[in-house]
């Protein structure tokens, strides 16, 4: 069995549904994707990616289903991907079968029911969240939002995203209230904004009917624990974290 360093969501979920949230810390890969960089498409050397991937592979019942990520809403049934898919999202009612998605500073978000009988894993970066990946994979698990449970894992904090007006103005004109949007966007003397991704990610899923006190999560920052996390916006060339969940 592996000894990777991971995250374990503190979360209700039921004693069958399993998750975790690599860091960067346990692989063979040279900087700049030291060490535990599992991502493909980064430019690192690919055995020592299939090295990392193999690691990670101990703890997993199956290896995960990986997607081709887009910054869309997507979803597809893990347990019937062929290939690599272009998706942002997946879902599974099967057993044995993982869910993943690969970030390094967007936000990995985990899905089950209460009940345990779905699971799902979102990459939501601000443009998935806008263009609602959150809500498209609440619909793919075909449950009552009500009885879903979310958890938020590392990503850039408010602390460190910097973005424009012009992506401010986009999320407070598609909410409701747009206070409420407004409240998740800090200004800057220069007329940006910092943005807090996992309350907008929290806003996203309580609009959709996830109770507040079923979200959990979003207090670890990718950019500012540097030691623990890649981060594409602090350091350009970097390697990707997993986020996976699956069902025993």
């Amino acid at each position: 069995m592996s000894d990777l360093p991971v995250l374990r969501p503190d979360w209700p979920a039921p004693a069958q549904v399993h998750a975790l949230s690599t860091t960067r810390v346990g692989g063979v890969s040279q900087p700049p994707y030291a060490s535990l960089n599992l991502g493909q498409h980064v430019g690192d050397d690919p055995v020592a990616v299939t090295e990392n991937r193999a690691r990670l592979r101990q703890l997993l019942p199956a290896a995960p289903v990986w997607l081709n990520q887009v910054h869309g809403v997507q979803v597809v049934d893990a347990a019937q991907v062929k290939g690599v898919p272009d998706a942002d999202a997946s879902v599974s009612r099967q057993p044995g079968v993982v869910c993943a998605v690969m970030t390094a500073d967007c936000l990995p978000v985990l899905f089950t029911d209460r009940a345990g009988s779905v699971v799902a894993a979102a990459h939501a970066g601000w443009r998935g969240l806008l263009a609602g990946v959150l809500e498209a994979t609440l619909d793919a698990m075909a449950c009552p939002p009500g009885e879903v449970l979310a958890w938020l894992g590392p990503a850039i904090s408010c602390d460190a995203f910097e973005v424009g007006a012009e992506v401010r103005e986009a999320f407070v004109s598609q909410h409701a209230s747009a206070a409420s949007a407004a409240s998740a966007f800090s200004p800057l003397p220069d007329g940006k904004f910092l943005a807090d991704l996992p309350q907008l990610a929290r806003q996203r899923l309580n609009r959709a009917g996830v109770p507040s006190t079923h979200c959990f999560g979003g207090e670890v920052c990718t950019v500012i624990e540097r030691e623990q996390f890649f981060s594409y916006r602090r350091d350009g060339v970097t390697g990707r974290m997993a986020s996976a969940i699956w069902l025993a």
